[in-house]
């Protein structure tokens, strides 16, 4: 867990932000609600080729969901965060990202020139706003995590949107391993079968972090992460 607050601020539903999270830092991210989506990307400042990698980080650690121990694997082996607390325990990163045309299906077809701050944003151009203050484009998303979120698979394999999964109160935890772009957005997660879209709040949060411990549980979950520790030291010594 981390220390004091350096800062925080809320996020109103159907929003983006984008933060240069550092290294030794943590992100608090708070559902005020219930029933919060955020998603999230992540990229290296230094080289942001580099960037956040969903399938990595499910492998490495055998796991569908992302949870408290977990880590969060960019595309070149290192550990963007860890996630140090967590009162959910199931946050999506296999399901993707809203888009225009799927906002407008479901919810109807609202622009801010005509709505203002009550416009139905959607996640796709949430991350292209704030992926073009980096440099970066379309050509530059990935596959993106879904905090807040929970789709489990039924007998058959179909993926089914778990609604009400997060409740007012429910918080998740990253501890920043090096230096991070972090966009994000408080859109609506893609399989929401909510009849009116869901202009839900989070609260973020910029904490110092204790420095990682030997007996550290997200560094001692698995092999993998391990390794990707030792990744991180050497990166950061230059080699």
């Amino acid at each position: 867990m981390s220390d004091a607050i350096l800062y925080k601020d809320t996020l109103p539903g159907g929003k983006h932000w984008s933060m240069r999270m550092r290294r030794g830092t943590s992100l608090k991210l708070i559902d005020l609600e219930g029933g919060a989506n955020v998603g999230m990307l992540f990229y290296n400042p230094e080289n942001r080729l580099e960037r956040y990698n969903a399938p990595d980080t499910l492998k490495g650690q055998h796991t569908f969901k992302i949870t408290q121990g977990h880590c969060l694997y960019s595309d070149m082996g290192r550990i963007f965060c860890s996630v140090t607390a967590d009162s959910l325990g199931w946050h999506d990163t296999v399901c993707g990202n809203s888009n225009s045309a799927l906002v407008t299906k479901k919810w109807g077809k609202q622009d801010y020139q005509h709505d203002r701050n009550d416009w139905l944003q959607n996640g796709t151009n949430a991350f292209l706003v704030e992926a073009a203050k980096y440099g970066l484009t379309k050509k530059d998303l990935a596959a993106n995590l879904n905090l807040f979120s929970a789709v489990i698979p039924d007998d058959d394999g179909n993926l089914q949107y778990q609604v009400e999964h997060s409740k007012a109160g429910d918080f998740i935890e990253l501890r920043f391993e090096m230096d991070t772009i972090v966009l994000l957005h408080t859109c609506p997660h893609p399989l929401n079968p909510t009849s009116t879209y869901p202009f839900k709040p989070v609260e973020y949060q910029l904490l110092t972090s204790a420095p990682v411990a030997d007996d550290d549980a997200c560094k001692n979950a698995c092999a993998e992460n391990q390794r990707g520790f030792e990744n991180n030291r050497l990166y950061h010594l230059g080699v």
